[in-house]
């Protein structure tokens, strides 16, 4: 498993949401006020509900399985448990509250879903699907749009995705971050192709949010006998030019260190 700071713990944004004043009156409008702080604080749905939830599981493990048909790394539980954690402590990091933090994980571990149906497209196919389980488990419609625009936005194959909001931006983050031999499903290394090579060759990936300096850093331990470091840069630029993105997004910078050595 990688290590990745503060991610790998179980699972554990100041964005207000304003509508018209009741009445259009001085209390109406200090009351309403006050309940756009408590719904912009408080979600509407949580992570344990999603994760916990029979169609939510058989989603992710037909997903998973459809993907090791065609040859791709592992995509299960594995991996979007660690990206739930990841984007939520991203967010509580930041100093983002409570709500923004519960989204990022429920929009972790639902982002791959859409490759139940096809690996192409699966970012706008998860969105749609996602839809429907969250209103199904009683989501507000403002946060099932949160999720559902983190969702659709995380895509790196054909194009890339870009970050909508700090939720989206957390995903990105967290989901370009997991580069790691556990992903690797094929058990002989004289048949790796290059994706498997590269993530097999990555010993420990870690990702470091540092308030102070404003950077969040991906720190990889990569052994270079495997997969040279430039090979790295060949397969995950795009994925690198997303996290950059979404970074800056959240009003940081973004940097990458292999073996102890900045690269970027």
């Amino acid at each position: 498993m990688p290590d990745v700071a503060e991610s790998l713990n179980p699972p554990n944004e100041h964005m207000a949401l304003s509508v018209p004043a009741f009445g259009g009156g001085r209390v109406g409008g200090q009351l309403e006020s006050l309940a756009d702080q408590v719904s912009s604080a408080v979600p509407s749905i949580s992570y344990a509900t999603v994760r916990l939830d029979p169609e939510v599981q058989s989603l992710i493990r037909n997903a998973n399985r459809n993907l090791g048909a065609i040859g791709y790394t592992e995509h299960g539980f594995r991996h979007v448990g660690l990206v739930a954690n990841i984007a939520r402590n991203i967010l509580k990091k930041m100093g983002f509250d409570e709500r923004h933090q519960e989204l990022a994980a429920i929009a972790g571990y639902l982002h791959d879903v859409g490759n139940v149906v096809s690996r192409h497209g699966h970012a706008r196919t998860g969105a749609l699907l996602a839809h429907s389980i969250l209103s199904r488990l009683g989501a507000g419609p403002e946060d099932t749009a949160i999720v559902m625009g983190a969702i659709g936005s995380h895509e790196d194959e054909g194009h890339m995705g870009d970050p909508v909001h700090a939720v989206s931006a957390a995903l990105i983050l967290a989901d370009k971050s997991d580069v790691h031999r556990s992903r690797v499903r094929n058990a002989d290394p004289t048949t790796f192709d290059q994706h498997d090579r590269v993530n097999f060759a990555a010993t420990s990936s870690r990702l470091e949010v540092d308030p102070e300096a404003k950077s969040v850093t991906l720190e990889l331990t990569i052994d270079t006998s495997i997969a040279p470091v430039m090979q790295y840069f060949e397969i995950f630029l795009p994925r690198m030019l997303m996290s950059r993105r979404a970074a800056e997004t959240l009003g940081y910078s973004f940097h990458i260190t292999i073996n102890d050595v900045t690269v970027l």
